[in-house]
């Protein structure tokens, strides 16, 4: 069948879902189970078709009917995960399908008996020696056909991932993206050419069909870019289109918010998640992230019992109770469920990326480190591995290392200010005070979420003896935090309290001084200097008249606004 021809437009649903029904059965004869689970709940979210509106069968060719019962006793052995001894009864078949199911039963063979010899002789960080016996046969095997072009929309699917195993990127990309073009709506080999697009760039230079189901691709690539608001609108769209009640739209909507950090959104449509389907485990390890990050501690024990019942060997089930014990200061615990999670899956992400933060908590900094480097080898894109190396290498004392790290995590992420106030701590190490201050306005600039790099990028001011530069951004900083009323530790306002009223002192600005020295005593470590400050006021207050202003009007108000001075106008740079 040319799947290619099939592609329409969403004005036409009941096309789409016969598009839909016609993959399915394709996938479900060659075994590729879950892009076959993708088509299968993408198709219940639209409406039933009449009986006389279902699509035909697959077309049966002569070649089919003479392999049929050896292809139909294969597929036995291999739904029951005898993957050599259905490689056998298929040497030799001449149609398409039984090549592709000889093959991919030889691959996944490689495949099981590599996962076995992990499990059975290494611990989960050493998973890297291990390889598939069978990638350089089948690559071998796969090249001769392919440069015949004998090889259908599947099998050219199978090549790209013998490539990508064997490290051979390039050559992976340009085979996926032909077997897109040979089979539009098989949607495994979208999402594996997705793990190996690096920038938005290589997306636009690739030569992809035009088809609906691009569309899902360009969704779920703008939120592995983190284009997070192209990718809500697209996903917008398609819920507008007629696929308001997928539950895959549903999750990756629920990703897209978690990985903006709008946790309550992303909580939100979780809870909604599991209303419609309560035994779902797929993302619910991302869903028990964010549980983590809010200590819901009675709501993450509830879905890690919950998975437990549903099915305790899958790798979300690991990765949330590894993030309970985690919450629950067990790390030892946490890091024994990541484990388990990679043993049943070695190219898990989150595991790679959770165990490392583990082994940070137990002060194991080679661990760690290995446990980034491996969750980078996964995936590329995970700004957490990037910013975990960072962190592991600060404990280290090794700056320069840092320095590399924190700028991949901020490639990744531009306008996270967490990134860019690390990368102004590298500089500051290094320093590079220039740089150091460009990172942390910068930080301020894009909505600095921990209201860390005003202050200091403040202290790095009075290091300096900026004085002006350092009075504005305590000020700055000062009136950020009373005006979001979050309330930090003391001892970050007492220090700008204290710098302010010493720099009005200095000034002669008696008045705003004496406001300063006032609040200073609201707090314990400071409360001894605000009252000698006080008293040094009330000396000269008598022979010296000056203006007053407030200090905490807004800052239109204000005879020298920060933006017009601001240190080296900074905002105008970026790292």
């Amino acid at each position: 069948m040319k799947m290619a021809a099939l592609c329409s437009e969403f004005g036409d649903l009941a096309q789409i879902k016969k598009q839909l029904i016609s993959v399915i059965s394709l996938c479900k004869e060659r075994g590729v189970l879950h892009s076959a689970k993708w088509a299968s709940e993408l198709a219940f979210a639209l409406d039933p078709l009449p009986k006389d509106d279902l699509p035909p069968e697959p077309a049966f060719t002569e070649e089919d009917a003479q392999d049929l019962d050896a292809f139909t006793l294969a597929k036995s052995y291999f739904d029951l995960k005898e993957y050599d001894r259905a490689a056998y009864f298929l040497k030799g078949c001449c149609s398409q399908k039984a090549y592709f199911l000889y093959m991919y039963s030889r691959y996944l063979s490689g495949e099981k008996k590599k996962d076995d010899e992990t499990v059975d002789s290494l611990g989960p960080l050493e998973k890297g020696q291990v390889r598939n016996e069978a990638l350089r046969e089948l690559r071998v095997e796969l090249s001769k056909k392919h440069t015949a072009r004998e090889l259908d929309g599947f099998t050219l699917y199978l090549y790209g991932v013998v490539l990508r195993k064997l490290d051979l990127l390039k050559e992976a990309v340009e085979v996926f993206v032909e077997a897109i073009q040979a089979l539009p709506l098989h949607w495994g080999a979208w999402l594996e050419l997705s793990n190996l697009i690096t920038n938005i760039e290589m997306l636009k230079s690739l030569s992809l069909p035009d088809c609906w189901i691009k569309d899902f691709f360009m969704a779920h690539m703008y939120t592995e870019l983190q284009m997070i608001k192209e990718a809500l609108q697209k996903y917008q769209n398609l819920i507008e289109a007629g696929f308001s009640k997928s539950t895959y739209i549903i999750s990756q909507i629920a990703v897209a918010y978690h990985n903006i950090r709008d946790i309550d959104q992303a909580l939100a449509l979780f809870n909604e998640l599991r209303e419609r389907d309560p035994y779902r485990i797929d993302n619910m390890d991302t869903f028990s992230n964010l549980l983590y990050v809010k200590s819901m501690k009675p709501e993450l024990s509830y879905l890690a019992h919950n998975l437990v019942e549903i099915d305790k060997y899958r790798v979300e089930t690991c990765c949330v109770i590894g993030n309970y014990y985690s919450l629950r200061s067990q790390h030892e615990k946490a890091a024994l469920y990541f484990q388990r999670a990679l043993k049943l899956n070695p190219r898990c992400l989150g595991a790679w990326t959770l165990m490392g933060h583990e082994y940070m908590e137990m002060k194991n900094t080679s661990a760690a480190i290995q446990a980034y480097r491996h969750a980078i080898e996964v995936n590329k894109r995970d700004y957490r591995a990037w910013y975990g190396l960072g962190q592991t290498y600060e404990i280290l004392k090794m700056p320069f290392y840092c320095l590399y790290y924190y700028r991949k995590a901020h490639q990744l992420r531009p306008n996270d200010s967490r990134m860019l106030v690390a990368l102004g701590e590298s500089y500051e190490k290094l320093s590079q005070q220039v740089e150091a201050k460009k990172c942390y306005w910068r930080a301020y600039s894009v909505g600095d979420v921990e209201k860390m790099a005003l202050l200091k990028l403040a202290k790095l001011h009075e290091q300096l003896n900026e004085s002006d530069d350092a009075a504005q951004c305590y000020m700055l900083y000062i009136q950020d935090i009373f005006s979001c009323g979050e309330q930090l530790e003391h001892a970050e306002v007492s220090t700008a309290l204290r710098y302010l009223g010493q720099y009005y002192f200095k000034s002669k600005l008696y008045d705003e001084a004496s406001i300063c020295a006032q609040r200073c005593c609201d707090y314990n470590d400071a409360r001894e200097e605000g009252k000698a400050l006080l008293r040094q006021i009330s000396q000269v207050r008598d022979q010296v008249e000056t203006p007053s202003a407030d200090l905490f009007t807004p800052l239109s108000n204000i005879n020298t606004p920060v933006r017009r001075v601001s240190p080296l106008n900074l905002i105008s740079f970026t790292p």
